[in-house]
């Protein structure tokens, strides 16, 4: 082979090289692209996988109330883990572990998800969330989980608006002092029926009114 066919076949094979390098780059599981977070938090530790990582706080600032932790926790692992805790390091506050149905832990089966927050979700509470928590913070955040232990992350403070209106803190309960039913002035049912008894007789003639004609 010539020096000059040899220079071109060493040329092509470094372009080869260089465009097989730059594809490797933006496709596949490593890609550069998927390595953009998303705004929410995310965090691997073990088996457990936490995404989505979010406090939620009351629509309205300032406003008195629980808030939550959101979220999704996946257990890639081959056995059941239970969510036995999540504390917000720092604080005073405590927050309080819901399944999604009935009552005990939070379970995240093997090679399975639980959804934290929203209608039908398991929940996480905060107790005094306006005085644990402020909006625009990044809150750290402890999961501890009955095999792995802690996985802690900074998970961005978000009023329930938005895209987190459906999986904020749930409606507060009706005021003590609110009544209920059907207002105090309305007659009950008893007794415009005993009203009316007594009121049918007064324009009706009597039998014995009418024999008499």
């Amino acid at each position: 082979m010539s020096r000059s066919l040899r220079r071109g076949a060493l040329a092509a094979t470094a372009l080869v090289f260089s465009l097989a390098t730059l594809t490797a780059c933006g496709a596949g599981n490593n890609a550069q692209t998927l390595g953009v977070k998303p705004d929410n938090a995310a965090t691997s530790v073990d088996v457990i996988t936490i995404q989505n990582a979010t406090v939620v706080t009351q629509p309205e600032a300032n406003a008195a109330g629980p808030a939550v932790v959101t979220g999704t926790v996946f257990n890639n692992g081959g056995s059941p883990q239970t969510l036995d805790s999540v504390k917000l390091p720092g604080t005073s506050t405590t927050v309080k572990l819901s399944p999604a149905k009935g009552s005990g832990p939070v379970t995240v089966p093997p090679h399975g998800s639980v959804q934290l927050g929203g209608a039908g979700n398991a929940s996480a509470v905060i107790e005094n969330g306006n005085e644990a928590t402020r909006n625009g913070d990044a809150q750290q955040v402890v999961f501890t989980f009955s095999k792995t232990g802690d996985v802690g992350l900074r998970a961005f403070v978000w009023p329930a608006n938005s895209f987190f209106k459906d999986v904020g803190p749930s409606t507060q309960p009706t005021p003590a002092g609110t009544p209920s039913g059907s207002p105090s002035g309305t007659p009950a049912a008893g007794a415009e029926g005993e009203s009316g008894a007594a009121d049918a007789p007064s324009g009706t003639p009597s039998d014995s009114a009418s024999a008499s004609h």
